[in-house]
């Protein structure tokens, strides 16, 4: 099969995914805000943060528009966005915690404001509002999907926990908490819209890849902007990753080609955490051209998940999840 270009010359248009998918964004909306609210008032006031704090929605999107792409006519894709919205948040609040994060998408994080065991329990909260979704659509397939996907994640958590202050992780290590925290949601998302719509097994397969590949994009390029970007475009605060003793793509690869007295002060930031040498060690990041190379291969998996499309039937949806890929590479937030 041809592969699916990519359009360098063009930004993707991410206004014109969500006005596509705005209509059913709409309802999913209405429907977090109804499944939110709790009698207990502590909840509501978490909750009511968490709406107001924005984001793309972009897992609960991406689902919307994969059931498009496999013309489902129904109603169940609201409820599943729902779901997977519920998922994604509540994984937030808990990695805030971990963190201990004080700025998401340039606001207070909730841990932050109201504390780390309010935002534990609240994130508790949203997991087991997510199963009482699950339950209500009565389908096995969803719920096995959806039980497999918040297990790994799980795993993936606790393996970046491992990870902190290890200078010594590898590539296929990061990779492998990548596709556990990150991936396996944006993958869960566009296969479950390709089974509402009950596309063949090949191309719900082929979903699926087409949402595993965004999701390490996606993450990959994130990881990168934590030392391209500024705390004012990317709503949280540059070099949290080095602080938290996080080693991401860029410090792996500038680890690779640094010099003695270079890689002697990468190992000691990512051991230590830390801001105190955050200019010194961007700028070996940068000599070392390790961010062109998590650049590259973001844009690797960014095709991947583009290749993997042209299974589907040709639509506008499918077009919006190939503009996906542009923008997952492209985004400077």
């Amino acid at each position: 099969m041809t592969p699916m270009p990519a359009d360098a010359s063009r930004p993707a248009d991410f206004a014109h995914v969500r006005d596509l998918a705005a209509a059913d964004m709409q309802r999913v909306d209405a429907l977090i805000r109804q499944r939110l609210s709790s009698d207990v008032v502590l909840i509501n006031q978490i909750a009511d943060h968490i709406i107001a704090s924005g984001g793309k929605r972009l897992r609960p999107m991406l689902h919307v528009l994969a059931a498009g792409a496999a013309g489902y006519q129904g109603e169940h894709h609201t409820k599943l966005a729902a779901i997977i919205e519920f998922i994604h948040t509540s994984t937030l609040l808990h990695d805030d915690v971990v963190d201990e994060s004080d700025l998401r998408r340039g606001r207070k994080t909730a841990n932050a404001l109201w504390g780390n065991a309010a935002s534990v329990l609240v994130g508790d909260f949203l997991y087991s509002r997510s199963f009482q979704l699950m339950v209500e659509l009565d389908d096995m397939r969803i719920m096995r999907i959806l039980a497999d996907t918040t297990n790994t994640i799980a795993e993936g958590e606790v393996l970046q926990l491992l990870n902190i202050g290890n200078a010594d992780v590898s590539e296929a290590a990061y990779l492998a908490v990548i596709e556990r925290k990150t991936a396996v949601l944006f993958a869960a998302a566009t296969e479950l819209g390709g089974l509402l719509g009950g596309l063949p097994d090949d191309q719900v397969a082929a979903l699926r890849r087409y949402g595993m590949e965004l999701g390490y994009a996606f993450q990959i390029a994130d990881d990168l902007l934590d030392y391209v970007s500024d705390a004012d475009t990317l709503g949280k605060n540059i070099g949290d990753d080095l602080a938290e003793g996080k080693p991401t793509l860029p410090l792996i690869y500038a680890l690779e080609k640094a010099s003695p007295d270079q890689a002697l002060s990468l190992r000691h930031a990512i051991e230590h955490g830390g801001l105190d040498s955050l200019d010194r060690i961007i700028a070996s990041i940068r000599d070392s051209g390790a961010l062109e190379r998590t650049r590259e291969r973001a844009l690797i998996h960014a095709q991947a998940a583009r290749d993997a499309l042209v299974m589907l039937p040709a639509s506008h949806y499918r077009d919006a999840l190939v503009t996906l890929a542009d923008y997952s590479v492209q985004r400077t937030f």
